[in-house]
């Protein structure tokens, strides 16, 4: 938990190009609130995927492939299309 306790995440400033993936990023958080995705401080966008053994970090330069790779990745893009086996 990152201990903001604002209406609107400061991060979500770094969107202005993408402003149609918001939603996703929001949906996302709320399905998966351990996995933190923000701004490496140079324009990037990075998601961190808690492990047993540590943590996975993905980099991007935009939010959409971010989210992509993050859903691949933590199994949600099957759950999307609706397959679950």
């Amino acid at each position: 938990m990152s201990g903001y306790t604002g209406s609107v995440r400061p991060v979500l400033r770094g969107v202005a190009d993408e402003p149609d993936q918001v939603p996703r990023l929001q949906e996302f958080r709320a399905a998966r609130p351990d996995v933190i995705i923000g701004t490496d401080g140079f324009g990037n966008w990075q998601g961190r995927i808690p492990e047993l053994n540590g943590e996975t970090i993905i980099t991007r330069y935009t939010l959409k492939p971010l989210l992509d790779k993050l859903d691949e990745l933590t199994g949600r893009q099957r759950e999307l299309d609706g397959d679950l086996s």
